[in-house]
């Protein structure tokens, strides 16, 4: 593109005409920038039409409806007996129905006399409501007859925020696409006229079909989208493997990996090894490697870490272990410091609750080198933490980290490896996006002596005899985890959701020492729980909580898990929580409870879970039921939030956008659309 264009798209809304500063930081807020590129990428989510109509009487309460009224008279809103009644302008159609246009909050009855005066005709558009007579609050448009045009038959529905209506997006929009054709007046690049014409469709679309995954517009604009994000993955893994990016193999000083089998109280499975092995190959080389290890909850992937930091230790560099939560990282430690001991290796924690002396020597060993595995949480990363010579950055559960995060620990290194993490299994159209530049192990087998999870459904009404059941299996030795959607009921709570704090309360009259977590707790106060519930020693049997459990506590005792409202969840979060369990070698059992009226759909999901334990195939059914928001959350740092592709719809276009980015040489079109759609190329600088 030429610099004139990346310029115009680099424009701050508020020099676009009518905006200005107020409502540019109105836009930032909602486009996630306040460019012109910010807004051509916010497209339309609906086709809202507007029909026209001579008689109020044919329409449906509810539909937006476009109608030619005459004005009978008016009536200024106020406070009455403490109640504000809205400004009311009595209309008729052409039939002689009425119609009541109101508006709330407003006491400037001089401007609707001027804009309604009585006796004229007046084209109307907006919501018919429900009422005891036909009425139209807050209309849309209100033009005179001879300018009706103005009033959009077809209107496109931008996602908003406060501030902005439908008829500022549509100025910004018109104005926009008035300068562009100028701009793109000297462009011969076929690929950018393309693309550029299939942004004007999607933001005047001609109907609802327009804006559909699989219309020919927005699978257009889909597969550029994945180009660019696929390309970017190319450049990074070349940078990886350019010879200036090189690392000095480190030489092996130590014999400790026959040490580590030797203390290995089982058989490591055929997809532990595999993994292994392909990590170990990767260790070898003079590129940094960058690899996810892929299992499902209770595959082995903590063992499989170990091996990898012994492998590293051997050649005298040291590992970091990052884990989310404080929690994790003291169930990390507590699992691998006996088996580091017996291989002669120094294990060591760091978390933000060490201070003082104690931090002091942490900090000390690790700067000398003497402690060649650390765990922690994000303390790992700070300024004063000094690794003499880090060899291994692991991440675990690392979509719960950002990029940035990532890179602050592996800068405290020279080119060290990273071994990422993940036991939420993504199906393979995912992965190709999530982890495309990364090389992926998946560990799709379970530790010999595992008991499957025997997954039931029952209905809200059946609590009571749970609750007796969950008493004989508490006296008999059993931990139980009770998990709850919400942390206290609100007066917007569907009066079949129990909120964790009330369903604490319930229970804790049927047991002793019923746990309470969520949230909204201090998180000290939080972990100090857990870690009473997860001591075997301790005689908390039953932990109500959310879904802070999801990730980071690992209880051998833990044989049950009830999860209430389980329709409300996702199929991958249903997964995750139910992995809580069967960490043992005894049975255990997961009960889903489900509210009434359940749909055919949720009834689904939750059949899903008890036919398989496979987390793959969970993932998948997950993707094609409900979409990639709650297979993966909007909200979690690591994923790709992506403008028009849709990860159901735009499955083939991934494969297609791969092979096109591996296969064609870079060039200028490439770095225009990782330029636009942000993918690491600023063009503009």
């Amino acid at each position: 593109m030429k610099k004139e264009m990346i310029d115009f798209l680099n424009t701050d809304l508020q020099f676009i005409k009518g905006v200005g500063p107020v409502l540019a930081s109105r836009f930032a807020d909602v486009l996630g920038g306040r460019r012109v590129l910010d807004f051509l990428l916010h497209r339309p989510s609906y086709v809202r039409t507007r029909d026209i109509t001579e008689n109020v009487m044919t329409a449906t309460p509810g539909d937006v409806i476009t109608i030619p009224l005459q004005i009978k008279s008016h009536k200024r809103g106020g406070v009455f007996r403490g109640r504000r009644r809205p400004t009311q302008i009595t209309c008729g159609d052409k039939m002689g129905n009425t119609v009541i246009i109101q508006f709330f909050n407003a006491n400037y009855l001089d401007y609707w006399l001027k804009k309604l005066p009585v006796g004229t005709w007046r084209m109307v558009s907006g919501k018919l409501e429900r009422s005891s007579r036909p009425t139209i609050s807050h209309p849309d448009f209100i033009e005179d007859l001879e300018h009706a045009s103005k009033i959009p038959s077809v209107q496109a529905i931008y996602p908003a925020g406060e501030g902005l209506t439908q008829k500022v997006f549509a100025n910004v929009r018109d104005q926009i696409f008035n300068i562009l054709p100028d701009k793109l007046r000297s462009t011969t690049d076929e690929n950018c006229l393309e693309f550029f014409d299939a942004l004007q469709h999607v933001h005047y679309p001609i109907s609802g079909t327009d804006l559909m995954p699989n219309g020919t517009y927005m699978a257009k604009l889909a597969y550029y989208e994945l180009l660019a994000h696929q390309s970017a993955i190319v450049i990074s893994r070349r940078n990886r493997t350019d010879v200036r990016n090189r690392r000095t193999v480190r030489p092996k000083k130590y014999d400790l990996m026959d040490k580590f089998w030797q203390t290995l109280p089982f058989e490591m499975t055929g997809a532990q090894k595999r993994t292994c092995n392909e990590i170990f190959e990767d260790m070898s080389k003079p590129i940094p490697m960058m690899r996810l290890v892929q299992g499902d909850v209770g595959s082995g992937k903590t063992i499989v870490a170990l091996a990898s930091a012994v492998r590293m230790a051997e050649t005298g560099a040291c590992t970091a272990l990052l884990a989310p939560t404080d929690t994790l990282a003291q169930q990390h430690y507590a699992k691998l410091k006996p088996m580091c001991d017996k291989i002669g290796i120094v294990c060591d924690i760091l978390t933000g609750r060490d201070k003082g002396v104690s931090r002091r020597e942490k900090l000390t060993s690790l700067r000398s080198g003497r402690t060649r595995l650390v765990v922690g949480t994000h303390a790992l990363f700070s300024t004063d933490v000094e690794y003499r010579d880090l060899g291994l950055v692991i991440i675990d559960e690392q979509h719960r980290f950002g990029v940035s995060q990532r890179e602050s620990l592996r800068q405290k290194g020279e080119n060290p490896d990273l071994l990422a993490l993940s036991a939420t299994p993504i199906p393979r159209t995912l992965s190709m996006t999530v982890y495309g530049d990364m090389d992926v192990s998946i560990i799709n087998e379970k530790p010999a002596g595992r008991k499957p999870i025997k997954t039931t459904k029952l209905p809200i009404s059946r609590i009571n005899d749970l609750v007796a059941r969950l008493r004989v299996q508490i006296e008999s030795g059993a931990k139980v985890f009770w998990v709850c959607p919400l942390v206290e009921e609100t007066e917007n709570t569907d009066s079949q959701t129990t909120a964790v704090v009330e369903r604490h309360k319930m229970l804790s009259e049927h047991f002793s020492n019923v746990g309470l977590v969520h949230g909204q707790m201090d998180k000290r106060e939080r972990d100090a729980v857990m870690a009473e519930f997860a001591d075997n020693e301790s005689n908390m049997s039953l932990l109500v909580a959310t879904t802070v459990i999801e990730v980071g506590i690992d209880v051998l005792r833990a044989s049950i898990i009830v999860i209430e409202n389980a329709e409300r969840f996702g199929l991958a979060a249903l997964h995750q929580l139910r992995g809580r369990v069967g960490r043992g070698d005894t049975q255990s059992y997961c009960m889903l409870l489900h509210g009434y009226g359940l749909s055919e759909d949720g009834m689904r999901r939750l059949d899903v879970l008890c036919e398989t334990d496979d987390g793959f195939v969970i993932a998948e059914q997950d993707l094609m039921m409900r979409g990639v928001g709650e297979l993966l959350g909007t909200r979690q740092s690591g994923w790709i939030q992506y403008h028009f592709v849709d990860y159901r719809e735009h499955r083939d276009l991934f494969k297609m956008a791969s092979v096109s980015a591996r296969d064609n040489e870079m060039n200028e079109w490439t770095f225009d659309l990782m330029f636009m759609f942000d993918r690491g190329v600023n063009l503009g600088a």
